[in-house]
């Protein structure tokens, strides 16, 4: 069933202490740039370095004691859930694609959970998921088509409303939509004036696809500088589906250009290291691609990235992206 504002309360209970309260903080030059105040919400913050954990956390919470519990994921879904398994003594197994980068992966390893590689794609990594659901009897936690991930994530949309109910516009990074269904459904419960934007890369955008289509569809997975956002949203799509074609106000794409530009911003002006995927609010406000009337928040999603590639970004070099290359800028205000 699909979640409600009340299971969104109840999965802020159930993660208090672990997973919640980051910072809500101004951004001086984006708020010049934009014209309107601009927040940003720290889930970089998080004890994994990624909001992934609130949704991951509330859903293994659930499971029986004697379970083990398997998932894909892009990488911060899986160490959420690595996170919460080894809290609570529990195996857990993280299904991912060769795309994934290695720091990523080696995380998801450190906290003691099980890595598989298969394929290149999201959809490989879902496969190897299911053949351990039914051949070893572990439970699934799914990164966006659950509704318990989901309410974990709305929590977010709930503290940043408490903190600032005068915002009139979210702007959240849009993958499989399970933190865009949740931040829009808990931000519109309680306030249905407020915009809410979903903004991903505008290659292989399966979000935005399957809306534009009206039913899940399949996209290419490439390489992307926002790699968290990559992936499919599963053909059988019960949940993020519907609640993003309904409560998402629109969806915007930016380019890897305007990605790496917004990742020198978010440095050199409020010095926060993040990853591609959290940044795309800001390239979208630094394109002219979306235009604030009011208090404005983004996501910092996390900060698991790859040091070598962020390295290359904030020096000003080329970074290759598979058969595509993003040429290098120094930082200019």
């Amino acid at each position: 069933m699909q979640p409600t504002l009340a299971d969104i309360y109840a999965a802020a209970k159930v993660i208090r202490g672990v997973a919640d309260g980051t910072p809500l903080v101004p951004s001086p030059y984006m708020t010049d740039r934009a014209g309107a105040e601009f927040l940003l919400k720290l889930e970089n913050m998080q004890p994994i370095g990624a909001f992934k954990l609130r949704g991951a956390y509330n859903a293994v919470a659930a499971v029986p004691d004697a379970s083990g519990v398997t998932c894909c994921s892009t990488g911060n879904h899986g160490r959420g859930v690595a996170f919460a398994a080894a809290r609570r003594g529990m195996r857990a197994v993280i299904c991912m694609s060769e795309l994934v980068p290695q720091a990523k992966v080696d995380g998801i390893r450190a906290l003691g959970a099980d890595v598989h590689i298969k394929g290149r794609s999201q959809d490989d990594a879902l496969a190897e998921s299911h053949r351990l659901v039914a051949e070893e009897g572990l439970v699934e936690i799914s990164p966006f088509d659950d509704p318990l991930v989901i309410a974990g994530q709305g929590t977010i949309g709930l503290e940043i409303l408490q903190a600032r109910p005068d915002v009139t516009t979210l702007l959240v990074p849009l993958s499989g939509g399970g933190l865009a269904a949740g931040v829009a459904l808990a931000a519109k419960s309680i306030n249905p004036a407020i915009r809410v934007i979903g903004i991903s890369m505008d290659r292989g955008a399966a979000m935005h696809e399957s809306i534009l289509a009206g039913h899940p569809v399949e996209v290419e997975e490439v390489p992307s500088l926002a790699d968290s956002l990559g992936g499919g949203i599963g053909m059988q799509n019960r949940l993020s589906f519907p609640m993003c074609r309904d409560l998402l106000d629109q969806i915007v794409l930016v380019t890897e250009d305007e990605i790496y530009h917004a990742m020198q911003v978010l440095y050199y002006e409020d010095r926060i290291v993040a990853e591609g995927a959290c940044v795309v609010g800001l390239a979208a406000v630094l394109s002219g691609k979306v235009t604030l009337d009011g208090p404005t928040a983004t996501i910092v999603t996390g900060r698991n990235l790859d040091m070598e590639v962020f390295t290359r970004i904030i020096t000003g070099q080329d970074v290759q992206l598979g058969d595509v290359t993003v040429k290098g800028k120094p930082y200019a205000a």
